[in-house]
C-alpha cells in the first residue's frame, strides 16, 4: 500500500473495528471513545502492507486515536525518530496504558539514547510517562547484552523498586514489579540482587480494572524463568 495515507489507513481501522474490543479496552481503563477496536490480527496484517513508511507511521501517532497510534508502533522504527519526537509520544499516550506500555517503549528501545530516555521518564511525575520509563528499561535489559549495561544504575532502580513500588501509582506499581522480573530474567550477573528485591518487595497490589489480569509475583516469575533455563537469553525485539 505504498500510496496508503493516515486518512485511508484510519477509514480502514474504523472499518474493521468492533464494539466488543472498545468494550474491552474500557474494561482495561481506556478511553473507548478514542479506539474503533481493531483486533491484533487486523493490525497486525495491516502493518505488513505499509512496513517502512516511518512518515506515515508518525502521522498515525498523531491522530490520538488507540487504534491508529499502536499501529504507528508497530511499523515505525525508533532508530529514525529524534529523542524529541520520542518525548511527545510519551506525552501523548495518557489514559492509554496500552501506548505507554508497549507501543512508546518498542520504538525508544530501538533508539540510540534509551537508556536517557527510559531513566527521565521514570523521574516524571506523570504517571503514563513513569510508567514508559519503566517499560523502555525492562525492554533495554532484554535486548542488550550484560556487559553493554549500566549493572550499577540498574542496582539503583531495584532499590528505588524496593522503597517506592507499595506507594506508587497504580499502573507505575506494575511497571517496576515488571522491571525487577525483567533484571532477573534477562540479566544474569545481578540475579541475586533482584531475587533480593523480589523478596523484599512481596506481592504487589494493582487495580487491574474489570478485567482477569494479575500482577505476576516477581519472586514466582523469577524462579520460573531459572528453573526453565532461559535465565539470560535475550531477545532480538520487544515488539509483540
Amino acid at each position: 500500500m505504498a500510496t496508503a495515507s493516515a486518512a485511508s489507513i484510519t477509514a480502514l481501522l474504523k472499518k474493521k473495528g468492533t464494539e466488543q474490543m472498545c468494550e474491552m479496552y474500557a474494561r482495561h481503563g481506556m478511553p473507548k471513545d478514542r479506539a474503533y477496536g481493531v483486533s491484533m490480527a487486523d493490525l497486525k496484517v495491516i502493518a505488513k502492507t505499509i512496513k517502512g513508511r516511518q512518515a506515515l507511521a508518525v502521522e498515525l501517532y498523531q491522530t490520538g486515536n488507540l487504534d491508529a497510534m499502536y499501529l504507528a508502533g508497530m511499523v515505525a522504527d525508533g532508530k529514525k525518530m529524534s529523542a524529541k519526537e520520542l518525548h511527545s509520544w510519551a506525552d501523548a499516550a495518557a489514559g492509554m496504558s496500552m501506548i505507554s506500555e508497549y507501543t512508546v517503549p518498542w520504538v525508544a528501545v530501538e533508539h540510540p539514547e534509551a537508556r536517557k530516555l527510559a531513566t527521565k521518564w521514570i523521574a516524571s511525575k506523570k504517571d503514563h510517562v513513569a510508567s514508559a520509563g519503566w517499560c523502555t528499561y525492562s525492554g533495554i535489559v532484554a535486548v542488550t547484552a550484560d556487559d553493554a549495561l549500566d549493572h550499577g544504575e540498574i542496582e539503583k532502580l531495584l532499590k528505588h523498586v524496593v522503597q517506592e513500588v507499595h506507594t506508587a501509582p497504580n499502573r507505575v506499581r506494575a511497571n517496576m514489579n515488571g522491571f525487577l522480573i525483567a533484571v532477573g530474567t534477562y540479566v544474569p550477573p545481578l540475579l541475586p540482587q533482584a531475587k533480593r528485591a523480589a523478596k523484599e518487595i512481596g506481592e504487589v497490589t494493582v487495580d487491574m480494572g474489570d478485567t482477569a489480569c494479575v500482577v505476576r509475583l516477581a519472586t514466582e516469575s523469577i524462579a520460573k524463568a531459572e528453573k526453565s533455563g532461559k535465565l539470560g537469553r535475550k531477545r532480538k525485539t520487544i515488539r509483540c
